[in-house]
């Protein structure tokens, strides 16, 4: 009888998203670029304009991204992006009929028809880590709301499945916070007080990442208009446009520009705003 009724109910269900950021679904998802990488030279410097680029779709019918580089699979390679959720991008729909399922389901072992319907992703985990800094809008998980403004870092073994009620866009790092000793990292960026940067007149900071063990340091940082910023670089550095315009190697950057300048580079900028900027300098690589 119970076999009986737990087949009616599954011809009932919506059909399930045809992908998932999360392993044991990548072979099967729907690829939506080719496979060939992106940006994968680090010794050459590169500029990314994300606010002219088109959104290309995921594996997720509500989820759209912008890629900058791309190293390894599609769907499960190292990877920065830009990336959107829309409005209404949930994980569970509240419906009783999904109450019943979620019963037989977990009684059963027929996970995946926990998520079906306007689903973001189904709960994963990232190996090697994962970056967020929340550009705009908000987005939740089981760990709560996280709005504008907010960094996280997850470890390997964390484990979330991320909707957003009103949408939102984000950027996005995976596969390059891992080895071993990490540890989760929430950070609400707004509440922190900016600090003056010793030696820098103009440039004011917030650090959100440094650890004498790892490679990377990561902040925020605000140039007033007119800052000229110049710095020998001796790790990979990485410059995130969040607002306002610099000039740098005859480039002006704006909001939404994404530069990445190699080991051994002098960074050159000129504030022609007031802006603010996210950077990123060392990078994890994995053990061969």
């Amino acid at each position: 009888m119970l076999s009986a009724t737990f087949r009616l109910i599954c011809r009932t269900l919506p059909p399930r998203p045809t992908g998932c950021a999360c392993r044991f679904l990548t072979r099967s998802a729907t690829m939506s670029q080719s496979d060939g990488q992106l940006n994968t030279d680090l010794s050459v410097r590169v500029l990314m304009r994300t606010a002219s680029m088109p959104w290309a779709s995921s594996p997720s019918k509500t989820v759209w991204r912008k890629r900058v580089a791309l190293e390894g699979p599609p769907e499960a390679g190292r990877v920065t992006s830009v990336v959107r959720y829309d409005p209404a991008s949930r994980c569970v729909h509240p419906s009783r009929r999904v109450t019943i399922v979620e019963i037989l389901a977990r009684w059963i072992g027929y996970r995946r028809l926990l998520h079906f319907g306007r689903c973001s992703f189904p709960e994963h985990g990232h190996p090697d880590g994962e970056e967020i800094l929340v550009l705009s809008g908000s987005w939740q998980d089981a760990h709560g709301d996280h709005p504008e403004g907010t960094f996280m870092l997850n470890p390997e073994g964390f484990r979330h499945a991320p909707g957003s009620k009103d949408g939102c866009e984000l950027l996005v790092k995976l596969r390059q916070f891992g080895g071993p000793r990490r540890e989760h990292r929430r950070i609400d960026t707004s509440a922190m007080e900016w600090q003056p940067l010793a030696g820098e007149a103009g440039v004011k900071i917030k650090n959100l990442y440094q650890d004498a063990d790892q490679p990377e340091v990561m902040r925020l940082e605000a140039w007033a208009s007119g800052t000229t910023v110049q710095r020998s670089l001796t790790e990979l550095t990485e410059v995130f446009v969040l607002s306002g315009a610099f000039e740098e190697n005859g480039d002006t950057c704006s909001s939404g520009d994404w530069v990445r300048l190699p080991a051994g580079r002098t960074l050159n900028a000129r504030a022609e705003t007031d802006c603010t900027v996210y950077i990123k300098s060392g990078v994890w690589q994995p053990q061969s």
